[in-house]
């Protein structure tokens, strides 16, 4: 883990005579050949040298500064001291800043006693909490007056499209939660405002004092003046906000739990979708349909459609789930809420519809495989003793091939879990402003847009203006995708040798 902090006096090469300081933190050291330096007009200290020392600097303080990052030459360091007084302040906006503790304004007024660093934790501590309560009360208080007044407002469209009256209960109605929303707003505005009395005064590497509202200001720390458990400490308390939060600043800061329930509720409805469709079409290609040249085209594409670029499957997902059955469904049962469309854009169930068809070549040539392994005399001794054919599949074939159809759901997790392009056109955006799960009826909203890690990999690797400051959150991010569909995988895995070992006796008496 690297150092934060550092105070570092760089002698400019461009200004000899200049000495600028910065506080900053060391992100990556690399070594750069001389004749390259030359080549681009860097004087050099020691010219005989193969190779130079340049290192990686944060300096932070966005809002002050030209860049996030320097790059400076070792050579060009006059001093460098790991100062236990240098802060690091994790702001909601305008990423972290630098610098050095000065003094606190509590509720509008100067406190002119010095201050130890166990206050500021103290006071972050309090404004978090006002923060969480304060969430909770915009997106569950509000958030429910808010789900009710558009349901009423939607009801009394559909009396005025009618050309009938509106009922005088309905506009009272109304009216009563319009009233209950604008005074929870004023109560959330007055909130916000209680929060932003209290400021940290803060001096940067000139020596300035910058005010910060506490309102943006979310965890302070000192790294220098941090023992080696204090950092591990911080560490795992920095990975449990990376999974538990939300994204800041254009998903370049905070957390991806959004992109991580998006990612694994896709997936449990692709599955629950896939399963039924592949075992179903494998059943009827083994069981039921002969050896025809109907069977053989379905063969062949069913193997063709394995094949078939994702990019493809997206666009027939837009196309045929979202224009054509979404804007049916819109037509037929939400007409009162057009041109304002439910289920004809892009969402998640029609996300989850379009990896099934993608994944379903392989769970149908899975479970195909798996009801070939089973003999044909325990379907002639099942129909023997006087069952039909559709209660010997039911009770004596499925079980039997059940491991084979979660070996197909297992290889289907893995491809669909990791697509991003097909996304990309039916349902997944880069910050969705709500969870599909919620507290208001029907409680899981297929229609809703979501986040996905894939994606969110993406976004940051390649669309992100800060570079440098993007690649760590790209690893981690990428890490915990893998993570994810090895944990979904592990359980498809532990429910299919569950399903061997109940069914390991039946085989051997065969």
């Amino acid at each position: 883990m690297p150092i934060s902090g550092l105070r570092l006096f760089i002698n400019s090469t461009l200004k000899p005579l200049k000495t600028e300081r910065f506080y900053g933190e060391i992100y990556d050291t690399e070594t750069v050949l001389s004749r390259q330096l030359q080549e681009a007009g860097t004087e050099l200290k020691d010219p005989t040298a193969n190779e130079q020392v340049r290192l990686l600097i944060k300096i932070a303080n966005r809002e002050r500064e030209a860049h996030d990052f320097i790059s400076v030459l070792q050579q060009d360091i006059v001093s460098q001291v790991a100062d236990k007084d240098i802060a690091v302040v994790e702001r909601t906006e305008n990423g972290a800043f630098f610098g050095i503790a000065e003094g606190y304004i509590l509720n509008g007024k100067m406190m002119n006693q010095p201050l130890l660093p166990a206050f500021y934790q103290e006071k972050i501590a309090e404004i978090n909490e006002r923060r969480d309560e304060l969430t909770r009360f915009e997106r569950v208080d509000i958030e429910k007056v808010n789900h009710q007044l558009t349901e009423l407002k939607t009801e009394r469209q559909a009396y005025i499209k009618a050309q009938q009256p509106v009922p005088e209960f309905l506009q009272d109605e109304i009216k009563i939660l319009q009233e209950r929303y604008e005074d929870k707003e004023q109560t959330l505005m007055a909130m916000r405002s209680d929060m932003a009395l209290d400021s940290l005064l803060m001096a940067d590497r000139d020596g300035k004092t910058v005010r910060i509202p506490m309102n943006h200001v979310m965890a302070m720390w000192y790294p220098n003046a941090m023992t080696w458990s204090d950092k591990f400490t911080h560490w795992l308390d920095q990975i449990g906000k990376f999974i538990t939060e939300n994204p800041r600043e254009a998903n370049s800061e905070g957390g991806v739990f959004p992109a991580i329930f998006g990612t694994v509720l896709m997936v449990l409805l692709m599955s629950v979708m896939v399963t039924p469709l592949g075992v179903l079409a494998a059943v009827y290609l083994h069981e039921y349909a002969g050896k025809s040249a109907f069977t053989r085209i379905i063969r062949i594409a069913v193997v063709n459609l394995a094949g078939v670029p994702s990019i493809v499957y997206g666009v027939f997902g837009l196309g045929f789930f979202v224009y054509f059955i979404g804007g049916n469904i819109d037509a037929l049962f939400y007409s009162d809420t057009l041109p304002n469309p439910t289920f004809g854009t892009p969402g998640i169930l029609w996300s989850s519809l379009t990896l099934a068809i993608l994944t379903l070549p392989v769970v149908i040539v899975s479970t195909e495989e798996g009801l070939a392994r089973i003999p044909s005399s325990v379907r002639h001794g099942s129909m023997a003793l006087g069952a039909t054919q559709a209660e010997t599949l039911w009770r004596i074939v499925l079980p039997m091939a059940s491991p084979a159809i979660m070996t197909g759901l297992i290889l289907a997790i893995a491809r669909a879990a990791g697509e991003v392009a097909p996304l990309m056109l039916v349902g997944v955006v880069k910050v969705a402003p709500s969870l599909p799960l919620d507290g208001n009826f029907p409680y899981l909203h297929l229609d809703r847009k979501f986040m996905h890690l894939g994606y969110h990999v993406y976004d940051v690797g390649f669309q992100s203006p800060n570079i440098e400051s993007a690649r760590p959150l790209v690893y981690a991010t990428s890490l915990l995708l893998v993570t994810v569909i090895v944990s979904l995988n592990l359980a498809a895995i532990t429910i299919r040798n569950h399903l061997r070992e109940k069914y390991r006796s039946l085989e051997q008496d065969i």
